[in-house]
């Protein structure tokens, strides 16, 4: 985990997001709390960790409110915002992932209230 790297993207990452604070793990990593809201007004609080960091894509739970059965979640929880084979350390940083997930949790709402997941989906 590239803590130095973390810190650095926390602090761009603020500059876009509202709430985005870093917090300590208990095992001396790092991992980061933030609170989106959607465009229908939900807010939700989602907690990101960083496995591997940068060569693992970070995995994202939504802490609160407790989402429902829904498409593109792992066994664990963690939300599908990006298939894992298309992430870039290069390209990709805490703000696109912050980004992603606000735009998966729009697509949760819609599907919350319609039953379809809107958008493209890919297999994995």
């Amino acid at each position: 985990m590239d803590i130095l790297r973390i810190r650095t993207e926390v602090t761009q990452a603020t500059s876009k997001f509202a709430f985005v604070e870093a917090h300590p793990t208990t095992d001396g990593g790092v991992y980061v709390k933030t609170a989106l809201q959607t465009s229908v007004g939900n807010t939700y609080i989602g907690a990101i960790y960083f496995p591997n960091y940068p060569s693992q894509m970070p995995k994202v739970y939504i802490t609160k409110p407790t989402l429902c059965e829904s498409p593109h979640r792992y066994n664990d929880g963690h939300i599908c915002y990006l298939h894992p084979n298309m992430w870039n350390p290069g390209r990709h940083n805490l703000t696109f992932v912050l980004a992603r997930t606000a735009k998966w949790l729009n697509k949760y709402d819609v599907w919350c209230s319609t039953g379809v997941w809107p958008g493209a989906e890919v297999p994995h």
